[in-house]
């Protein structure tokens, strides 16, 4: 009768004999433990942004505005768009994904802005040749859509909220600013030609055009829950923010400007009449609003959330009285104390005969949200994210001064 311990080695002898047989016939394969991966649901949470100009970061580099000194309000300064790995140009010419941009909201979440200026549902080449990713999932010549990109980042980043700002461009909202604005240069006071009965300006809200947007924007956000589905997620595993857009100019009663003569446009950049100027905020920003947000439930998003910022900027509007340039508040520059309470946090709109040769502007900035702005959006998204429970609600200011650099703002 064999030892125990002689038993034992015997058993692992004739074990290890039958194992260096398998192997060598290739029926047993040993791989050493796989290496933990971020991914769906694993590692440090993402933030991402997708869409166009009003959160892409267009006009972050500027906090305030001035006639007199662009320096004043350079917040940012040349590289303000630049957002390749060495920080030395843009990946895409003139998506201008700015440093100040919402999708930075910290606290121990990282953040991704995969927007661009002038992007709409879906991809295009705008009339200058540049390219403008929809969100869609176009691939050609290493030129991707931006649900693409968000699939191919998602599969090996923990993403938990994608936050959406899209459509304003498939109702044309340039070409409305421009017919407004020349509108108002083009017609005496006694006789005024008003932008909001332009049927340049009018076909964009008729109930058909309407529809056929919201379905755009309904496909769009299909695309964004579809990329998130290829990279392996769970609907329950994120959030869909929707983004509305919040007004950038006040009603008529609310402009520091008169409508006599033409200072309305050529000190403040804000060339609307006041008709037009309430029929903006009063009838196309909320038809608008109403498509974006009701395309969500059309496409049948279940785990979204809305970021309401039609008012976020209300009293720090462009031209609106409670602000003012630099040297109308008397305050040398955007570092100065109180200057984001007494500037504008929209970019005040450029016309080609004033601006950019000579200038650090661009045509492409006016009337979107600024730095200031931005970081206020920025407060406001980190609140929506809400330590990965995320919720949502409408942005407000909530009080005067700064907050670790940012404007004092309240989701409520």
């Amino acid at each position: 009768m064999l030892h125990p311990a002689r038993r034992r080695r015997s058993r692992f002898a004739v074990g290890l004999a039958l194992l260096t047989a398998l192997l060598s016939s290739g029926l047993v394969v040993l791989t050493a433990p796989a290496a933990s991966a971020d991914g769906p649901g694993v590692g440090t949470p993402w933030v991402v942004t997708l869409g166009d100009s009003y959160i892409s970061g267009e006009a972050g580099r500027w906090a305030g505005s001035s006639n007199a000194s662009s320096s004043r309000a350079d917040a940012l300064g040349p590289t303000a768009y630049y957002d390749n790995a060495s920080g030395t140009a843009e990946q895409i010419d003139r998506c201008h994904r700015s440093k100040a941009s919402e999708a930075y909201v910290g606290g121990g979440v990282n953040g991704l802005n995969l927007a661009c200026s002038g992007a709409r549902t879906s991809t295009y080449t705008d009339s200058n040749g540049r390219f403008k990713p929809g969100l869609d999932f176009y691939n050609s010549g290493g030129q991707q859509g931006q649900a693409l990109m968000l699939q191919n980042f998602a599969a090996s980043h923990n993403v938990r909220m994608v936050v959406v700002s899209i459509g304003g461009n498939d109702f044309n909202f340039a070409s409305i600013v421009q017919q407004c604005v020349t509108d108002f240069l083009a017609s005496p006071t006694w006789w005024k030609d008003y932008c909001k009965d332009d049927s340049s300006v009018t076909q964009n809200f008729t109930a058909a055009n309407v529809a056929a947007v919201r379905a755009r924007v309904a496909t769009a956000y299909a695309n964004v829950r579809q990329a998130m589905r290829n990279a392996g997620y769970a609907d329950t595993q994120w959030t869909l923010l929707v983004q509305n857009y919040p007004s950038p100019i006040p009603n008529g009663s609310g402009f520091r400007y008169s409508e006599s003569g033409y200072t309305r446009q050529s000190t403040g950049g804000c060339g609307f009449w006041n008709a037009d100027a309430d029929w903006a905020n009063g009838s196309a920003l909320p038809t608008i609003n109403a498509a974006v947000t009701g395309a969500a439930a059309d496409a049948g998003i279940t785990n979204r959330k809305t970021l309401d910022l039609a008012s976020a900027f209300n009293g720090r509007r462009l031209c609106e009285s409670t602000v003012g340039l630099y040297e109308e508040r008397g305050i040398a520059d955007w570092r100065s104390a109180g200057a984001v309470d007494q500037t504008e946090w929209v970019n005040q709109i450029r016309t080609v005969s004033t601006c950019c040769s000579n200038s650090p502007y661009y045509v492409q900035e006016s009337l979107h949200p600024n730095y200031w702005a931005q970081l206020a959006t920025r407060s406001c998204v980190r609140q929506a994210y809400n330590g990965g429970v995320p919720r949502g609600g409408a942005c407000r200011i909530a009080g005067s001064g700064l907050v670790n650099g940012e404007p004092r703002m309240s989701l409520s």
